[in-house]
């Protein structure tokens, strides 16, 4: 496996390894900041980031605000010149405050999905930082591209691929989850995607790299992802596990103890599917219990607090908290395979080989 340095603009990362963004609480400023160090791409999600502040309950976007500059600034002390960015969802609510904030705080780059992020070069106007929108299928590639080159005459500084064996909210429908479920039939789709790259590369007179992430946990599967044509990779579930991730080490556990079995897809309050572990949370609610929640934090345009089964904020911060049994512990599809805990200079050094 030849690896060479990915170049995003004026930008040069030494490892072309993207940290994947894990809200709430598990990728912050520790686990960026580690693997900025070591040369990667060290990413913060901004999901919720505030949970821990005082005020998160009664002013939970000005915490979410305050939240940002602290772990951007935490991260940036641990890697002074290292690449550090933010995942934003762009079906936050403030999606334009939180991108604001994250371009104040010194972002280098600003990685956006769950939904498209149509509007973002506008949000981010003349700013430097780098915009990265998220994709799962050519379509999905072809409307963003199509979208930022006619209304802003540019295209994405980096567009990041996510496949259908990644953690968390999935931009895939089920059918679509059962359609891809073989063996390199996923792989027919990022080529679909990247020669929707190229063709706009050459309208643009530009170069457009790409990363691919979903289910890449070892040497092997990364060198079949660059073999695809990607420039980087993107992982997220195999940082989990290291002793740098901002987790509560019995969010970790519930890694290290689990089974190929009791990985699962799941559908979220909102109705999209995600891919988390079993527990007797999840058991709950899959059997059609009702979870009494906390008053609504606003976190999502499409949430209904009448009608959710559960509150995924809640959820996701028991998550962080390592109270896992009330938790919903999202995860990669080989979550699984976790046997120990890692540094992070180990998890990039078997993906990628030691580095001089």
């Amino acid at each position: 496996m030849s690896i060479h340095p990915l170049k995003i603009g004026n930008i040069e990362v030494s490892v072309p390894v993207i940290q994947g963004g894990m809200g709430v609480g598990i990728s912050l400023g520790s686990l960026a900041g580690a693997v900025a160090k070591e040369g990667g791409i060290g990413v913060i999600s901004a999901a919720q980031i505030g949970f821990r502040e005082p005020d998160f309950d009664t002013n939970t976007k000005e915490a979410n605000l305050r939240a940002i500059k602290k772990e951007y600034e935490k991260a940036r002390a641990m890697a002074p010149e290292g690449i550090i960015g933010f995942n934003l969802m762009v079906a936050m609510r403030h999606y334009e405050a939180y991108v604001s904030a994250a371009i104040d705080a010194g972002a280098d780059i600003i990685i956006s999905g769950a939904g498209l992020p149509m509007d973002l070069p506008k949000i981010a106007g003349g700013s430097d930082v780098k915009l990265a929108p998220i994709v799962s299928t050519e379509k999905s590639a072809r409307v963003i591209l199509k979208y930022w080159g006619k209304k802003y005459r540019r295209m994405p500084d980096l567009l990041v691929i996510e496949g259908p064996k990644a953690g968390g909210h999935l931009g895939f429908t089920k059918e679509q989850l059962a359609e891809y479920g073989s063996e390199g039939t996923y792989e027919q789709e990022v080529g679909k995607i990247l020669k929707a790259v190229r063709q706009y590369e050459e309208q643009f007179v530009c170069r457009i790299p790409t990363a691919l992430g979903g289910g890449i946990e070892n040497r092997s599967q990364a060198a079949r992802a660059f073999s695809l044509g990607v420039d980087a990779i993107q992982v997220a579930t195999r940082f989990v596990t290291t002793e740098e991730c901002d987790a509560d080490i019995r969010y970790k556990e519930a890694y290290l103890h689990a089974d190929e079995a009791d990985i699962a897809i799941v559908k979220s309050p909102v109705g999209m599917p995600g891919r988390a572990i079993m527990n007797p949370f999840m058991k709950k609610v899959m059997a059609g219990e009702q979870i009494p929640h906390s008053p609504c934090h606003r976190c999502l345009h499409q949430c209904d607090p009448a009608e959710i089964p559960y509150c995924i904020t809640d959820a996701l911060i028991h998550a962080a908290k390592g109270e896992t049994d009330e938790a919903l512990l999202f995860c990669g599809a080989y979550a699984y395979k976790a046997e120990r805990l890692e540094t992070v200079k180990e998890v990039i050094d078997s993906l990628i080989g030691e580095r001089v």
